[in-house]
């Protein structure tokens, strides 16, 4: 998923990001509007991180949500 698709679908993911970033709050996730330099800078604000860190975060729970689910099936019927 590329960013602009997170940002438009910021509602639905406000949930994701709150849970892997406790420390926003409903404030942060709203000024952050699915802007990726306005929540970069807010993690190095709240988790006090380096821009470096902070982007690296950001990717890596890009990479994590937009990574397809799958579902194991099981044995017989």
């Amino acid at each position: 998923m590329q960013w602009n698709e997170i940002e438009s679908k910021w509602t639905q993911m406000r949930g994701a990001v709150r849970e892997k970033w406790n420390k926003l709050t409903e404030e942060d996730l709203h000024a952050i509007n699915g802007k990726r330099q306005f929540l970069l800078a807010k993690l190095q604000e709240r988790y006090s991180l380096s821009r470096e860190q902070a982007e690296k975060d950001v990717d890596a729970w890009q990479k994590g949500v937009t990574q397809p689910r799958t579902h194991a099936t099981g044995g017989g019927v």
